[in-house]
């Protein structure tokens, strides 16, 4: 009976979907039965929930608190949430995921001996010289005022006049065999020195990087290889600081 039930299904004639007709090809394919329940059953869903959400604000006490309160505010009468601030910069992730603990140390040792070979040469001296000159010289008479020279009276270069300090005389600047000191001269030394001090600057900041992506590996290396008790966090980390977390007090033997 079963064989006879398989060999006549091979005659039977194919089942053809109608198709769209010609008049109405811009109406798109011919919606069938099946695509027609799921769509209302999808319409159905949108209804409903639409429904229960005005029931609920019908329903919601205003003064009724929720966890959103917590990181929004009301600015002009109108709600905006409020941006935590990111724990890490764009630079951090670069070094932290592309990089290991001992290569990050290393670096920033290296940078921090850079820094103090740096300072060693620069002693920050010509920070002085930003501040105004306040020296007065007393003079017998008003003739002798106009025709006061300043760089004769302290025996000095008259483009190192306005220097508060390092400010050799004439007869040192003989020793030193230091050729003439004209403005061109003063403005390639100001600007080699601007650059030393620009330099500075950015090994600074960047041994500081350093520093603070190598304690955040460190933190996350002991959570992962801590097996007791985890610890809590006392302060969360941010661009400029890493985590606090404080351990169990543990009596080791």
């Amino acid at each position: 009976m079963s064989t006879w039930n398989k060999a006549s299904k091979i005659n039977q004639k194919t089942h053809r979907e109608r198709q769209q007709l010609h008049n109405r090809s811009h109406l798109g394919l011919l919606e069938k039965k099946k695509d027609y329940k799921a769509r209302a059953h999808h319409d159905n869903q949108k209804k409903q929930i639409i429904k229960s959400l005005k029931k609920k604000a019908l329903n919601r006490n205003p003064d009724e608190f929720y966890f959103h309160m917590v990181n929004s505010k009301v600015i002009d009468d109108v709600h905006k949430d409020i941006k935590e601030k990111e724990e890490h910069t764009p630079d951090q992730i670069k070094l932290m995921q592309g990089r290991d603990l001992k290569y990050i140390r290393t670096r920033r040792i290296m940078e921090k001996k850079k820094i103090e070979k740096l300072k060693s040469q620069l002693h920050f001296i010509d920070k002085t010289n930003e501040a105004p000159n306040s020296h007065i010289f007393f003079l017998d008479s008003d003739k002798e005022a106009e025709t006061f020279d300043l760089a004769k009276r302290l025996n000095t270069h008259p483009s190192l006049v306005n220097r508060r300090s390092n400010r050799p005389r004439l007869e040192d600047l003989d020793k030193l065999d230091v050729p003439d000191l004209d403005e061109e001269t003063v403005r390639k030394l100001n600007q080699k020195k601007n650059k030393n001090y620009a330099e500075l600057d950015k090994r600074i900041n960047r041994e500081k990087e350093l520093s603070i992506v190598e304690r955040k590996l460190e933190l996350k290396r002991c959570l992962v290889e801590n097996k007791g008790m985890p610890p809590k966090r006392q302060k969360k980390g941010s661009a400029t600081s890493a985590p606090v977390y404080k351990w169990k007090q543990e009596r080791k033997k």
